[in-house]
């Protein structure tokens, strides 16, 4: 039996910045979809905009053009559900929201109502970085859904999710 080679300093200690645990639902044409999360911060207060990381490659990120609506949902504390339905990933053509509520919204991206809150963006700007792209989302309106505490996720280390 072999075992993992060890991770390099670097890769441990990176793995300890914090972050939050979120689903990016968005809207394309008629077609709709969700992903899990976790490279996601405010950038900027005027206008109110938040960043975030998309693997290059993903079908998603080809249908967040500039302009393009989604929402970004805070998930909460103990939504390992949702953790667990979004992380395994969809293709394309494949419902990403079967056996889940969801509020299906004229113009906008579908809005996920057990979660803890939600912003309402629009795609504004994207920079490549590496295996990933930034994407820049204008914010045009958002929510509190549920009082509780946003989950914070730990990475063992830096070199994956």
């Amino acid at each position: 039996m072999s075992h993992p080679e060890p991770k390099p300093n670097w890769a441990l200690a990176l793995g300890r910045i914090p972050s939050g645990l979120f689903i990016v639902t968005v809207r394309h044409g008629t077609e709709q979809t969700g992903m899990l999360a976790s490279w996601v911060q405010q950038c900027s207060f005027e206008p109110p905009q938040v960043s975030l990381a998309l693997r290059k490659g993903r079908v998603i990120a080809d249908w967040m053009a500039s302009g393009a609506p989604f929402s970004l949902h805070v998930l909460g504390e103990g939504q390992s559900k949702l953790v667990s339905h979004f992380g395994k990933g969809f293709e394309l053509g494949q419902s990403a929201f079967e056996g889940l509520e969801v509020i299906y919204r004229d113009g906008l991206a579908p809005l996920l109502p057990q979660a803890l809150a939600v912003l309402d963006c629009r795609a504004a700007s994207r920079f490549s970085v590496g295996d990933h792209d930034i994407l820049i989302g204008t914010i045009h309106d958002g929510q509190i859904l549920h009082d509780g505490r946003p989950t914070v996720h730990i990475r063992r280390h830096g070199t994956h999710y």
